[in-house]
């Protein structure tokens, strides 16, 4: 209801709102330095994807600590379709890719049967607007 939501004043900027829950085995949110890039990966489940994924990430994260430390959230939606929403935050698109391909590489990433509950996905790279909290 607020008439600059987030501090936002410029009328070309178009805020949308979902419903979300962090994942449960996820420790909250504290404030970091993730860098000036970020990653917002949205996965829409087939149906029924959800309870597989969760346990798929939570016996994912722990043998792969230097990757998920760039985690800033993981969560599923609360309302609309079934989808898994999480924000990586990254120094550079470098250290993105250079991360990605050594787990994938690896096999230790993507968690182990999650790729099979995803229907389609969407990926977006943010830089943090000046009054963002994420600067």
């Amino acid at each position: 209801m607020a008439k600059e939501p987030f501090g936002v004043t410029d009328p070309s900027i178009r805020v949308n709102t979902e419903s979300y829950r962090r994942f449960a085995f996820l420790s909250d949110i504290s404030p970091a330095s993730f860098g000036n890039f970020y990653e917002f990966r949205t996965y829409f489940l087939k149906p029924g994807g959800l309870t597989p994924t969760l346990a798929s990430w939570q016996n994912a994260l722990a043998p792969i600590n230097e990757y998920t430390s760039h985690l800033v959230l993981n969560m599923y939606a609360l309302d609309g379709p079934p989808r898994i929403t999480h924000i990586w935050g990254f120094s550079s698109l470098e250290e993105r890719g250079r991360l990605r391909a050594r787990y994938y590489a690896e096999a230790l990433w993507p968690p182990k049967d999650a790729p099979a509950q995803i229907a389609t996905a969407k990926t977006m790279i943010c830089l943090p607007e000046p009054y963002s909290p994420l600067r």
